[in-house]
């Protein structure tokens, strides 16, 4: 019965599918026999998540590629606005340090990105003050500025050095040669430069044009406990037991330390020989002495547009989280600050930083609590009114790195940590650049595409085929075409 139950089953068994044949082509090329199906799980999974973080970046980096034209075609107007023979470009200034806990190049590469490429589109000129250690930027603006309160005719007694921009700027004036009429205005990059522009801002303005006296070191130099010993018996006149003795055990101690001196000015020699990195400045004025400072003549009744620049930067590797979902949203990045590097370029429009009186003590921010000074030296009695100057960019600080926010005893000040303290005089003539409406709703239309830059048409699109047939040489665009310049038939050759 088992063996018949089995032959049954095997009868009654369909046989195999016989393999499809393979192509004939394929076949002739000696490819094999390719079978489509569905991948496996494990494929499905792996193909799911590499392609959905693939296709955030690609849409992230278009998006942001269309943000940065948008503002690009917004302001790029200007680039071809006539300029007389004896006009220099307008001029910006792009205040950069290097951010909290990191180095020079993050900052560059920030600038390069999202900054430059719109100044580029307007054909905008720009000068950088860049800060590679705290308290760069503060020293730098800061002596700007007194170079501009001595260049309109305040006494000081420091003799200015000839420089290479001093020369130019020398030669351009000989010559009749004058900056482009128009507002010009500051580009200030992150949250710690801008207390530094701030700090530096005040200090130039408040401060006096000399520098402040070196430190006095009132430790002597002394020699053996001997010599000390025979100079005090001298001094104070008592009679010592053995007089003569202390008198050669000076003049010895004095021959060595005249030998000691001129050893140490030969070390001193081959260490000024050596590179030494440069420090900040010492501060000409601090924020206690704001309120009791005058006001310079050369004081104009308001400053050139200040615009802050954000500047995202975590460190640390539990913030990866973070710093993943920023890789995949640079477009809001390059958003915000091409709308507010496009309104410092257009500077149409301007208003002043608003200021809030306090009505209660809860409203009371951290930069004017009270009349006592700070842990870090700053002090906050100037004023009891709540700028705006005070609040720009405060997310930031919350992200620099640990080893930023931690005091050390030595040191006396830190622009990065201290409140930021604004004299009202100062603070009222602060202004920064908006967009107006016009150009607002004009860069919506722009990226739309609905209008171009304004006084051009918008060219017919490009296949991207074609463009990928002319970017690897196949072909030239006709643009490139257009602007060729046709030769005649010199050698009177047949055509």
């Amino acid at each position: 019965m088992a063996e018949s139950s089995s032959s049954a089953a095997s009868g009654t068994a369909k046989p195999k599918a016989a393999p499809k044949a393979a192509n004939p082509a394929f076949r002739a090329l000696g490819m094999p026999n390719f079978r489509f199906r569905l991948p496996s799980r494990n494929w499905m999974i792996f193909l799911t998540i590499t392609g959905s973080f693939a296709g955030a970046i690609i849409y992230d980096r278009r998006e942001k590629r269309r943000a940065q034209q948008k503002w690009c075609d917004l302001v790029a107007h200007l680039a071809t606005e006539p300029l007389a023979v004896e006009q220099m470009r307008r001029k910006l200034t792009v205040y950069l340090a290097a951010p909290p806990g990191d180095g020079m190049r993050v900052a560059h590469d920030h600038f390069k990105e999202y900054v430059k490429p719109i100044l580029t589109a307007a054909a905008l000129d720009y000068h950088v003050v860049e800060g590679r250690r705290e308290g760069d930027v503060r020293a730098g603006t800061a002596e700007n500025i007194r170079k501009l309160r001595r260049k309109a005719g305040e006494q000081s007694t420091v003799v200015s050095e000839p420089t290479v921009e001093s020369a130019v700027l020398d030669q351009r004036e000989r010559m009749g040669i004058q900056d482009e009429p128009g507002p010009k205005g500051d580009l200030v990059i992150g949250r710690h430069t801008w207390k530094e522009y701030v700090r530096g801002l005040h200090e130039g303005w408040l401060g006096p044009l000399d520098p402040p006296p070196p430190p006095v070191d009132v430790s002597v130099p002394s020699g053996n406990e001997a010599a000390e010993e025979a100079m005090k018996d001298i001094a104070t006149g008592d009679e010592p037991s053995d007089m003569q003795a202390n008198v050669e055990t000076l003049e010895k101690t004095l021959k060595g330390s005249e030998e000691k001196t001129e050893e140490k000015k030969e070390e001193k020699e081959k260490e000024k020989e050596k590179p030494k990195p440069i420090g900040p400045a010492p501060a000409y004025i601090y924020p206690a002495e704001y309120s009791s400072a005058s006001l310079p003549p050369s004081l104009p009744q308001s400053f050139d547009n200040s615009v802050p620049i954000e500047f995202p930067h975590i460190l640390g590797f539990l913030n990866t989280p973070i710093r993943l979902y920023r890789y995949l949203n640079e477009r809001h990045v390059a958003e915000n600050i091409g709308r507010e590097v496009a309104a410092a370029v257009l500077a149409a429009s301007s208003r002043p930083y608003r200021e809030e009186s306090f009505s209660t003590d809860s409203q009371l921010s951290g930069a004017s609590v009270d009349s006592a000074p700070s842990p870090d030296g700053s002090f906050t009695e100037l004023s009891r009114c709540n700028y705006e100057q005070q609040n720009v960019l405060e997310a930031e600080e919350k992200e620099w790195h640990k080893s930023v926010h931690k005091r050390d005893e030595a040191d006396k000040e830190r622009e990065w940590l201290a409140d930021v303290v604004l004299d009202p005089r100062i603070a009222s003539r602060m202004q920064t650049a908006i967009l107006s409406p016009e150009d607002e709703a004009r860069a919506q239309r722009i990226f739309n595409q609905t209008e171009y830059i304004l006084g051009q048409e918008r060219p017919a699109t490009v296949p991207y085929w074609k463009k990928m047939w002319i970017k690897y040489g196949y072909g030239e665009d006709e643009e490139t075409i257009r602007k060729k310049p046709i030769l005649p038939n010199v050698d009177e050759e047949d055509a």
